[in-house]
């Protein structure tokens, strides 16, 4: 059990300082293409920046997810990758189908990677909720 703790924690850890490496590369993307432009910005500029904020920051969480997944191909709680896949997406995202189990071996880590999951995309959300602020703070009136 502490074994499962142990490594849950850092691959938590890790998928966290994976994620906000990734925020801070699409904020300074973001600020950049800003700067490059006249304020204030037309709608074809804010829509795009905000669809590249969005997808990449989706990117991130799918990185994330692949992490997970390796992490159970190794351990060889799956034997193929759609399997563990598939399994990851479902605890990252909290969705917790259920029609996949791990074993009593590795159990607990799903409950490390829903806790991370869960904390991750609050803070996507946060990030991108700043993202569109800052953006629509500078469109045309």
């Amino acid at each position: 059990m502490l074994l499962q703790l142990v490594i849950g924690a850092a691959l938590v850890v890790l998928s966290a300082v994976l994620h906000i490496i990734a925020l801070d590369l699409i904020n300074h993307q973001v600020r950049e293409m800003v700067a490059w432009h006249a304020v204030p910005l037309h709608a074809r500029i804010r829509i795009p920046l905000l669809v590249f904020a969005t997808l990449a920051t989706f990117l991130s969480h799918v990185a994330q997810i692949w992490l997970w997944a390796v992490f159970y191909l190794l351990v060889g709680e799956f034997d193929e990758l759609e399997p563990a896949f598939y399994f990851s997406t479902v605890v990252f995202t909290t969705l917790g189908f259920g029609d996949i189990l791990s074993s009593a071996d590795w159990r607990l880590m799903a409950s490390c990677e829903a806790a991370g999951g869960l904390l991750l995309f609050g803070l996507s959300t946060a990030f991108l909720f700043e993202v569109m602020r800052e953006i629509l703070s500078r469109r045309r009136p």
